[in-house]
């Protein structure tokens, strides 16, 4: 299925149904009176999480939502039928906002949670309600009012623990496939992912953590230039960010240092609290390079970097697995990692 994470819609609640005017006609009672019901409400419109949705490509070709308009009412003292809700599925992890004001109206980032965004419309009262001592016969009733229409923003952000940044062809998504059962497109010539991938890390029995890889990041990817700036939202939830640096002679970005400052830029650009976010050097591909400890050794003295850092090789796996206890046991420190129910 192809990957949309965002979608502009239109959803409009029911209209409410028009009050009546009608009088009781029994044989038995001449003045029997008004007997006019009250129309019945609109449906409203709802957005619901549901996890086993993953993309919002359904609303992208699908733009106009609308719940059920309440019945009219009836004689007899007979009230209309309130309209249908409609409830609309998104993913987990879904942001709401008022499509022209930008305004936000719901975070989805919980199974199950609700938002109501369009109310129905109160149903119109039928004439039974304006009767007095003075009005005997009234010949009155009230039309159902409008429901809400708006046009919504959607916007995806994957749900996950670890975020995968680096330059393209850094070997994020070798990574991911080292360390999980996510299967992201690899090739043995330059090219770069298109969309986000997730994949669930179990580095015990009783604990598992959920990895997302996205687009690599280029200069200026903050301001529109290539892929990443689309899917740098993704890593926006995530606890630790895992920077992939390709350690090899032959990288694309030959110099280690200057790649490591641009995506760090990159990420104080698009939002400096991700700037603050707890990120993780990971020099990969260390088994392409003879001299990788040097190579290293220079470059984690010229960044004066003082956080933690790694060397692996996801071809191999070599470091993946002490990678990965070191991360489970740092969320476990701040949050327990995301419990995954055993295949």
């Amino acid at each position: 299925m192809r990957f949309v994470d965002e979608a502009l819609i239109e959803v409009r609640a029911g209209c409410g149904g028009d009050g009546c005017v009608a009088f009781r006609r029994e044989k038995h009672l001449p003045r029997g009176g008004p007997s006019g019901g009250d129309g019945g409400r609109g449906g409203d419109v709802w957005l619901v999480a549901d996890r086993n949705l993953n993309t919002l490509v359904e609303y992208r070709y699908a733009p106009l939502h609308r719940a059920g308009d309440g019945a009219h009412g009836r004689g007899s003292d007979q009230f209309g039928r309130a309209g249908r809700d409609l409830e609309l599925r998104v993913p987990v992890g879904t942001i709401v906002r008022e499509a022209e004001s930008g305004e936000l109206i719901a975070d989805l980032a919980r199974e199950g949670e609700r938002a109501l965004v369009a109310r129905g419309g109160r149903g119109g009262r039928g004439n039974l309600h304006f009767k007095s001592s003075t009005n005997r016969a009234p010949r009155q009733a009230t039309r159902g009012e409008p429901g809400e229409r708006r046009r919504l923003a959607l916007e995806l952000r994957v749900l996950a623990d670890v975020g995968l940044v680096g330059m393209p062809n850094a070997g994020k998504s070798t990574f991911l496939r080292a360390v999980s059962a996510a299967r992201p497109k690899v090739a043995d010539y330059p090219f770069t992912t298109l969309e986000p991938h997730l994949g669930v890390v179990r580095p015990a029995r009783d604990c598992a953590f959920v990895v997302a890889d996205i687009p690599g990041l280029i200069e200026g990817a903050a301001e529109g230039a290539g892929l990443g700036h689309r899917f740098l939202r993704h890593v926006a939830r995530t606890r630790l960010l895992l920077h992939l640096v390709d350690i090899a002679p032959c990288a694309p970005q030959a110099d280690p240092v200057h790649a490591v400052r641009t995506v760090a830029a990159e990420l104080r650009k698009y939002d400096p609290e991700l700037g603050r976010r707890p990120r993780w050097l990971v020099f990969n591909k260390c088994d392409a390079a003879a001299d990788a400890e040097s190579r290293i050794a220079r470059a984690l003295r010229r960044l004066r970097w003082r956080g933690p850092w790694f060397r692996i090789s996801a071809l191999t796996g070599e470091g993946c697995a002490a990678l990965c206890r070191a991360v489970a046991r740092h969320l476990a420190a701040g949050a327990k990692p995301r419990k995954v129910a055993s295949r």
